[in-house]
């Protein structure tokens, strides 16, 4: 007898948790695959019904975006005044969180979970902001796009090409009280998009090229609602944890496979996982020691040891535990991980065991109605998927050419005859001998429709004898009293013929739709997955995973290289064939012709290699290894097989095209580069030489100058000259930052020093212009690279020599974490939009301008604060001049000692 009582530990957790969860608010999360599919809608709408319900609701946070139907949802609801924070000299709006927790309404609205806060505020993120609303007992509503979770930022981004820097740890999505998905189909997506209902006109354009594709959008919808499951998975177990549920809810697909300690283990292991991978569940690998299995040699337990290694090698999660039957530990494992399927070998044991003593497949499928039981032959081929049933070849893609009725359906065919013949004896006094016939002829369709064409003609022909035998009088005797009953045979035995046959066509025709649909749904699904392929590893992958189970072989996917010879696959995988050659491989992709197994080429290879043609041009071979030739060779393989090939075509030449286009991108941007680059070398370069030559041919040809203007001739050759060093110098040091080989020289220093070395270099460019120093004392020493630094300085100096008038002020204070360095000038300022553009490469705050530069300074100054960890921007001045700032992070400064 089980003991059922409860856990007094697991109790005891069970009450802190809830007396912790009463404390705490509660945490609802709208949940979407990317920007626009309505999660602040869905929002708002889930607390106007709170609001409607006398809750107190306040909106914290709400990012319209411009967008109406959204604004016009926020009537009606108390808004909390945002607070201001001094950034860049400038008041920014960023959410109070000291007036939330004052005001501490029931319910408050915080959109935009990832947001970063603006420097100033109590928390970095909002997430922190809503941990410790949530603390101080305030339920909260907020939202999240899929791809702002941390562990999924690297696929998102390998998926789309964009990287997204605002994350929240995954551990804050777990602590979500309720999550609802906002889901929204990519096409209906793309309308909105369109009609500007996620950004405005400019921005939609630019985002449907690309973040919003529909490649995109499929895949971060699938990453949303595989995401969205685990969690409703993660909180149905806790609950069935708290609850003390046994039974089984199977809400989502988890396969336990049984370990033992035969050799043949190791089969089962590769049969359920691929059964697992076929399902798109889980797998869990246990290995069960009884008392009998502890005594085992020291090589069973090493055989043991590699199986669950292998187990894990196929992502599956592996267990060892303990009992004294392997039924009831492995029903209660199963029940306490929500399994639904268990797979098991069959038993080894011989006949007369399993006679006097139950099998464990037995067991289970006795103990469990929940749980279904896989049972695996040992005999079994490893390399076909586990479908079921295993025992016939129809269950497969494939249909058999035709198949004969075994000799034990015309025993029953003969038997039902006999059948009908005894009950019919019975009634030959109370019905007409018409009405015998006719259950004659039923029987004959019910052979038809049971075991086919032959028994059923076999029943027809035996069923008009022995009506003859048996009622047609003279009774016991083939002999005919009356020629009539003749036509009466005749017509008997044409009208069973007839029935038998079309009964066994529609038999026939109904197997035949029925192998058409799974192959119509089989090529389905394979298109469905490609379609939504963004790499060739991936096109290689679900090509492998639908051709191995469609057509029962194992599968090579073999690509040319940049040379176009074909390479090894690029997957390792257990479905690559052997015997493969490469050689007949080049063969079939240069000629785009079959060859190998079943063709007239190479007839005597193992393998069947297939070109992949596309519209283009042939993209590839794959190379099949079938387990059965004579099942894909039949016309309906056949020509499923090179369906699946162009499709394979198609989706490797789309991937192509798309990696085409980045290229073509890429040359793009750089022929602009090099058009932006020789444009200002051609003008800022050539200006310079020309001045350098004119004026070096007029100290050369007049002697009678004077000594004044032989300075100023000189004087002016010495500055044009300044002026092309100054350029070479910016065009070298740009390439060397580019090439990331500029290693920093950082050492704790003062930033005044470094302030006042740049004014000297720049004493000859600042003669004319009045200095003024704003530094605040006491400023930390600051790690940097000082001469790097005094490059910064002086090109921004340099910069506000230029477009400034005579006025130059130098600030350096300190705000939080970080130093603030600003260039102050009193010139007309940038132009409007054009305060981020600047720090691009060979981009010029007037186009067309007299004077020197090509572009490069304040790229080059970007490059060095970014190296340092820092920022560097730009802004125009409320009244007149412009202000260029950079921050540099304070960090851990040394103490310097006293004197």
């Amino acid at each position: 007898m089980s003991d059922t009582r409860p856990n007094p530990d697991e109790l005891l957790d069970k009450i802190q948790r809830e007396d912790a969860k009463q404390q705490r608010g509660h945490f609802k999360l709208f949940f979407g695959s990317c920007a626009g599919v309505g999660k602040t809608f869905a929002m708002l709408a889930a607390a106007k019904v709170q609001s409607a319900q006398g809750v107190d609701v306040l909106v914290g946070v709400v990012e319209t975006h411009g967008r109406r139907d959204t604004i016009a949802m926020t009537e009606g609801l108390a808004i909390l005044p945002p607070q201001k924070i001094n950034y860049h000299d400038k008041l920014r709006d960023e959410f109070d969180l000291d007036g939330a927790l004052k005001r501490k309404p029931a319910l408050i609205l915080m959109d935009e979970l990832a947001h970063s806060n603006i420097p100033g505020a109590r928390h970095q993120k909002r997430w922190q902001d809503v941990e410790e609303l949530l603390a101080a007992g305030i339920n909260v509503y907020s939202t999240l796009n899929v791809q702002h979770l941390e562990s999924l930022n690297d696929v998102v981004g390998q998926i789309t090409g964009i990287r997204v820097w605002e994350t929240i740890p995954d551990r804050v999505f777990d602590m979500a009280d309720e999550i609802t998905l906002v889901d929204l189909p990519p096409d209906e997506l793309l309308r909105r998009l369109k009609e500007g209902k996620v950004y405005i006109p400019h921005q939609a354009e630019r985002a449907s090229k690309n973040f919003f594709r529909k490649g995109n959008l499929i895949a971060l919808r699938e990453l949303a609602l595989r995401r969205t499951a685990d969690q409703v998975d993660t909180q149905m177990r806790d609950y069935r944890a708290d609850q003390s549920i046994q039974d089984v809810w199977q809400a989502k697909e988890r396969l336990l496979v049984c370990i033992g300690p035969h050799d043949s283990s190791k089969k089962l292991v590769r049969s359920a996982a691929r059964l697992a991978a076929s399902l798109k569940a889980d797998l869990i690998a246990v290995y069960i020691e009884t008392p009998s299995l502890q005594k085992l040699s020291d090589a069973k337990r090493e055989s043991i040891h590699k199986t669950l290694k292998l187990a894990q090698e196929l992502g599956a999660e592996t267990t060892t535990l303990s009992g004294e039957k392997l039924a009831p530990v492995l029903l209660s494992y199963a029940q306490s991980r929500n399994v639904s399927k268990l797979v098991i070998g069959k038993s080894l044991r011989p006949t007369w065991s399993r006679i006097l003593r139950t099998s464990l497949a037995d067991e289970l499928a006795s103990r469990t109605t929940d749980v279904d039981v896989y049972v695996v032959g040992h005999d079994f081929d490893t390399e076909s998927l586990s479908q079921g049933n295993h025992s016939e070849y129809d269950n497969l893609i494939g249909m058999p050419a035709g198949q004969m009725s075994a000799p034990k359906d015309y025993l029953w065919a003969a038997a039902i005859c006999i059948a009908v013949t005894g009950i019919t004896a019975g009634l030959v006094n109370i019905f007409d001998l018409a009405n015998v016939i006719m259950v004659y002829i039923l029987a004959a369709v019910f052979v038809a429709i049971k075991f086919g064409r032959g028994p059923s003609i076999f029943t027809s022909f035996l069923s008009v004898a022995s009506f003859d035998f048996f009622f047609v009088p003279p009774r016991f005797s083939f002999s005919v009293s009356d020629t009539q009953y003749l036509f009466t045979f005749a017509i008997m035995l044409a009208v069973s013929l007839i029935i038998s046959n079309l009964t066994a066509n529609f038999r026939y025709q109904a197997r035949i739709a029925s192998y058409r649909e799974r192959r119509t749904n089989a090529l389905n699904l394979m298109s469905k997955a490609l379609s939504s392929a963004l790499m060739v590893d991936q096109i290689i992958e679900i090509s492998n995973e639908h051709l191995v189970g469609v057509f029962q072989a194992k599968i090579a996917l073999l690509l040319p290289d940049s040379h176009e010879a074909i390479r090894q696959p690029l997957v390792n995988t257990s479905t690559v064939p052997e015997h493969l050659d490469l050689g007949v491989a080049q063969w079939v992709y240069d000629n785009q012709q079959r060859a190998g197994l079943g063709t007239n080429t190479l007839p005597a290879n193992p393998l069947l290699y297939i070109p992949l043609q596309a519209p283009m041009r042939t993209r590839g071979v794959i190379a099949i290894a079938p387990n059965d030739p004579k099942q894909i060779f039949q016309p309906e393989q056949q020509q499923l097989l090179d369906t699946f090939a162009a499709q394979i075509a198609l989706a490797l030449e789309r991937v192509h095209y798309v990696d085409v286009a980045q290229d073509a991108l890429i040359s793009i941007e750089a022929e602009r580069l090099r058009n932006s680059l020789l444009s200002a070398i051609s003008h800022d370069l050539r200006t310079p030489l020309t001045a350098i030559v004119g004026l070096s041919s007029t100290l050369a040809a007049q002697n009678q100058l004077s000594e004044s203007t032989r300075q100023e001739l000189i004087s002016g050759i010495n500055e044009e000259a300044r002026h092309m060093n100054s350029l070479i110098i910016n065009l070298l040091d740009m390439a060397k930052l580019q090439s990331g080989k500029v290693l920093l020289n950082r050492q704790w220093q003062p930033i005044d020093e470094v302030i006042g070395s740049a004014l000297r270099l720049s004493s000859q460019v600042t003669a004319k212009n009045h200095i003024e120093l704003e530094i605040q004392p006491h400023l930390p020493l600051i790690s940097f690279d000082s001469v790097l630094l005094e490059r910064v300085l002086c090109n921004l100096i340099e910069n506000a020599v230029k477009y400034g008038h005579d006025h130059i002020v130098i600030k350096a204070n300190m705000t939080n974490n970080d130093l603030i360095v600003s260039v102050i000038d009193n010139g007309q300022g940038f132009p409007v939009g054009m305060e981020e553009k600047i720090f691009d490469k060979f981009t010029r705050g007037e186009k067309e301008s007299a004077t020197h530069g090509v572009g490069l300074g304040l790229a080059i100054c970007k490059a060095i604060i970014e190296a340092h960890q820092g920022r560097i921007w730009a802004t125009n001045l409320p009244t007149q001049g412009a202000k260029i700032s950079f921050s540099l992070p304070i960090g851990n400064p040394p103490q310097i000692e006293s004197e």
